[in-house]
């Protein structure tokens, strides 16, 4: 979202309306928001649209509970929140409008590349090559850097400063994340039969 200042003409403390009303009118505000932007809208952004001192995390739990049941639903993910649509009606959306463009199409060892620059961020291709045993060809890092879900990050403070890579608040709305923290362990992984990745992190 936009980092402008509120519009001087916008009413954010709605003071003519009864409490049950202004409330629901900055749900109605947040859920506009959200629904506008492709991206993650952080807490201070959201705050701009409310009264003062209004509780961002509150409206968007009771906006939450008036979604239930509909086919969309607020998410936290990336240190704000956006509107996805719920996972179920995923087929039902394939069938009916072209998305493969949205698709990430990542093969198995393009995940454990990802995994290995997620888990040891910043991390050069020299140290992606010391987990792997191999070089990461540059058109693996090329594809997932096209797909915005890494990006180059600091120099490396050693001889010859080469760039490292880092992952991007993309990565963390395409696997649900509201931060690295949540990333899962490596029992988790193994878990979820992802043996193969946490042998490379």
């Amino acid at each position: 979202m936009a980092k402008s200042r509120p519009s001087a003409d916008l009413d954010r403390e709605l003071e003519d309306l009864p409490p049950d009303l202004r409330w629901r009118e900055w749900m109605r505000r947040i859920e506009a928001v959200l629904f506008a932007s492709a991206t993650p809208v952080a807490r201070r952004d959201l705050a701009r649209v409310v009264g003062q001192g209004v509780s961002v995390a509150l409206l968007i739990d009771d906006l939450s509970a008036d979604l239930d049941g509909r086919p969309y639903e607020v998410v936290a993910v990336a240190a704000g929140w956006m509107m996805r649509t719920r996972p179920g009606f995923a087929p039902v959306i394939r069938a009916a409008a072209n998305v493969s463009g949205q698709d990430l199409d990542l093969r198995a060892f393009d995940v454990a590349v990802l995994a290995a620059v997620a888990y040891h961020q910043p991390i050069t291709r020299d140290g992606l090559k010391d987990i792997f045993g191999k070089e990461i060809s540059r058109d693996l890092i090329g594809r997932l850097h096209a797909k915005a879900l890494i990006t180059t990050g600091p120099r490396s403070p050693r001889r010859g400063a080469p760039y490292t890579f880092v992952t991007t608040e993309n990565f963390l709305v395409a696997f649900d994340l509201k931060s690295l923290t949540d990333l899962p362990d490596k029992e988790q992984l193994e878990d979820a039969g992802m043996t193969g990745i946490t042998q490379n992190i």
